[in-house]
């Protein structure tokens, strides 16, 4: 929802995400505790986290809240309701003052300072290590920087650590490189794959990370959003209905309830423009 310019009402967020909450997700994004100014459309998830309803029809899915800076990890902490804090930390020097107005270094701080107060609160820190396929900006990327940056923040006591690709660039080959040096290494991280993706290419993406061992996948119903902080409209969310396809296609067990996976999608179409 993030990028859409248009104010989407509460009522309409709280009622998909209801809606999301009885398919049966291990986790499921609820908003952000972000400035206003920077992403206006997300300045109500207080008061969506107050509305949504857990009945005997939800799975027990845990929530995230991506936060930015250390404000935004004290307001959203407050929350019982919150299971993780989502921070993304870019490895590209441009797109991190770009997304938290912050340098590498300083993010770092905040890293440690954001983790220390989810300690406190009994709350789990998810990082998402965005530009970890590739770089636009001129900055330096290999393979070598993400897993750089994956082995400190390991150091930090960081658990989960979801590798983005925040504009699309990842292709089988540089994914199935940096799961596979990162998973039989940092035994005690779960690795996620957050893949950003045009609709020819997300099945071999999918399959890359799957067979290198990741377990953790992010997804949006119908590939909807992306990062507005990014510059490429045409590269859309992981989409969920095909991740699950893939899924029932290579016979993995799931949790999932598709009959309200297709209500969700009805009223995903509500929500979203097309």
């Amino acid at each position: 929802m993030q990028g859409i310019d248009e104010f989407i009402p509460t009522d309409k967020k709280v009622n998909y995400i209801n809606s999301l909450l009885k398919v049966g997700y291990d986790t499921i994004d609820v908003g952000s505790f972000v400035s206003p100014k920077a992403i206006p459309q997300m300045r109500d998830t207080a008061e969506v986290l107050k509305k949504i309803t857990r009945t005997a029809t939800t799975h027990v899915s845990s929530l995230l809240a991506i936060i930015a800076n250390l404000r935004g990890a004290k307001d959203a902490v407050q929350f019982d309701e919150i299971n993780y804090l989502g921070f993304p930390f870019s490895i590209s020097e441009t797109f991190q003052k770009r997304n938290t107005n912050s340098t590498i270094a300083e993010s770092l701080i905040r890293v440690e300072e954001i983790q220390n107060e989810c300690i406190r609160h009994k709350k789990e820190l998810v990082v998402y290590l965005s530009m970890a396929f590739g770089n636009p900006y001129g900055d330096e990327w290999n393979s070598d920087i993400a897993i750089h940056w994956s082995r400190k923040l390991h150091e930090m006591g960081i658990k989960i650590i979801a590798l983005s690709d925040t504009i699309g660039v990842s292709n089988p080959e540089n994914i199935t490189t940096l799961f596979s040096a990162l998973i039989p290494e940092l035994k005690d991280v779960e690795f996620g794959a957050h893949l950003h993706t045009t609709p020819d290419k997300w099945e071999e993406k999918v399959k890359a990370a799957y067979d290198s061992g990741c377990r953790r996948f992010d997804a949006a119903i119908k590939g909807f959003g992306g990062c507005p902080m990014a510059s490429d409209k045409l590269t859309g969310n992981m989409p969920t209905e095909n991740l699950l396809s893939y899924l029932g296609k290579i016979n993995v067990p799931l949790n999932i309830d598709m009959k309200a996976f297709t209500e969700a999608m009805i009223v995903a179409g509500e929500v979203f423009p097309h």
